[in-house]
């Protein structure tokens, strides 16, 4: 048994884990559960030896265990998938599997050696990687894999999962489970860190809720999920989205036959149409990588299209860089939010005000009062949990403070179009309650708004048209209230009355 008993650890005034005992027991798995900035990952933190607690030890059975760096924790047979990839890009998958500990002799790297040890844990796992293959090239959910696969390349007998579905899909969601069962099988000890409730009750053996660095409560597998919310934020939390019926205004957004290829030169958007009205939110579902990213990022103009035509507000932008589509009224919420959402090396403060530096400036050099002031605002605004100064760069924040920093940008300024692609990714369900809200407020002053999501529980709570995505092109445009099972089958590119007629059993 690996226990954790009395963990404190402390950010100059900041108390992030206070007292914290839990214990981590081979062949089950142990939920940690809390919101955004509980202080969950800086409690794995110390257990991978990345961080050192203040007061508190550490003990594997009856020895206590000194962890001042992760290869110590690894010997100690602890391996950890983290929130934040801690991949190499320019490496290959095969490279960044091995890297550390690399197979080879006379100084010479034996990649036949790591090309067969990712195919094999692949395999063995269902986790399908190409070794490879260059991590900047992957999205994100095959770059979380990597993650998992680096873990289970160790051997290690005690696994943190560090939000390891926070860029999933949900078919990757239920590989996962199914592997993190398999391991549990196998007698591995597992720690889960989430805030997904569903996650938490479908593989928990163990739960121990988190709140403001304390442990609250323990609570059963079957706990409800109002229950375990409530716990979690110290508030009764409401799970359900209300918002009055859309009332849609003209056309804003306007997407005419548009064609955009992929990096490598596939397209990736296949003569898409598309309309979104002021006043009505649009989601887009569909698998991760059927061509939402591309579909994205030529409407914000990171990516210019082959062919077509895009309008906001009837002026042409088919062509447009960032920096006009922006200053036309559009706000972006990337999927990626390490990459494209934020610098991490600025403060939060500057983070806030990116995209609108003219407004925050006089004489040529930036208002540093008003953009003080922006930032206490938003802060307070959007519940950003922080070690105490606006100054603190958002690298170190939480995911999820991350996530909502990008989203008290973009939504702290008139808006004609909102585009947010997993705009709850990472996000704690008190936050995701506040920051839907936000989404249909803005909806109901007029802007259009298109949301790309991966979760159908989300796209079914927000969405007044649900656009399905499948190899770039628009299967079918339905509405919220469509059954789950007509989506899923839509989302694997099955024709509307097709689904139908197939979920109902009747010959298609």
């Amino acid at each position: 048994m690996l226990r954790l008993r009395g963990i404190t650890k402390r950010f100059g005034s900041l108390t992030a884990n206070d007292s914290i005992s839990i214990e981590a027991v081979p062949g089950r798995i142990h939920c940690l559960l809390g919101e955004n900035g509980a202080g969950k990952s800086t409690l794995m933190n110390i257990l991978f030896g990345l961080l050192e607690p203040d007061e508190g030890e550490i003990l594997l059975g009856d020895k206590a265990l000194t962890l001042t760096n992760p290869k110590q924790a690894m010997a100690a047979g602890i391996g950890m998938v983290h929130q934040h990839f801690m991949l190499i890009p320019v490496f290959t998958v095969a490279e960044n599997m091995v890297l550390g500990h690399e197979p080879g002799r006379a100084g010479m790297l034996d990649l036949a050696s790591a090309r067969a040890l990712v195919r094999d844990l692949s395999a063995r796992y269902k986790l399908d990687v190409d070794p490879d293959a260059l991590v900047e090239d992957l999205p994100v959910g095959i770059q979380q894999r990597v993650e998992i696969l680096k873990a289970l390349a160790h051997d290690a007998t005690y696994l943190i999962f560090d939000e390891p579905t926070a860029v999933l899909t949900p078919q990757e969601i239920d590989e996962l489970m199914a592997v993190m069962r398999t391991l549990r099988d196998e007698g591995r000890a597992i720690i889960f860190i989430t805030h997904k409730l569903r996650e938490v009750r479908e593989v928990a053996d163990d739960i121990t809720v988190i709140r403001r660095g304390k442990v609250v409560g323990q609570a059963a597998p079957e706990t409800s999920e109002a229950e375990l919310a409530s716990m979690m934020v110290g508030r009764a939390v409401d799970l359900k989205v209300h918002k009055a019926p859309a009332q849609p205004g003209d056309d804003r957004l306007v997407v005419e036959d548009l064609v955009v290829a992929s990096p490598t030169g596939a397209i990736a958007v296949d003569h898409l149409s598309l309309t979104v009205r002021g006043g009505e939110i649009v989601c887009i579902a569909g698998v991760q990588g059927n061509g939402q990213t591309e579909l994205a990022e030529a409407l914000l103009g990171t990516m210019r299209p082959l062919s077509g035509r895009v309008t906001l507000d009837g002026v042409d932008i088919t062509h447009s860089k960032p920096v006009d589509t922006i200053k036309a009224g559009l706000g972006y919420v990337p999927e990626d939010r390490h990459r494209h959402g934020f610098v991490g090396e600025f403060s939060i403060a500057h983070n806030l005000v990116l995209n609108n530096l003219d407004e925050y400036s006089k004489f040529g050099a930036l208002d540093l009062k008003k953009i003080r002031d922006n930032a206490q605002a938003r802060i307070k605004e959007f519940d950003i949990r922080h070690g105490g100064s606006h100054d603190q760069e958002v690298r170190s924040l939480s995911g999820g403070n991350q996530q909502k920093v990008v989203l008290a940008r973009e939504l702290s300024r008139p808006l004609s179009l909102l585009i947010a692609s997993q705009p709850t990714r990472g996000v704690d369900v008190g936050a995701i309650e506040f920051l839907h809200g936000r989404i249909v407020e803005e909806r109901d002053r007029g802007t259009a708004v298109l949301i790309v999501s991966t979760e159908l529980e989300e796209v079914e709570s927000l969405a007044d048209r649900i656009a399905v995505m499948y190899r770039g092109r628009i299967v079918g445009i339905v509405p919220p209230d469509t059954p789950r099972d007509v989506l899923g089958l839509m989302m694997a590119g099955v024709a509307y009355d097709e689904a139908v007629a197939t979920t109902k059993g009747a010959p298609a």
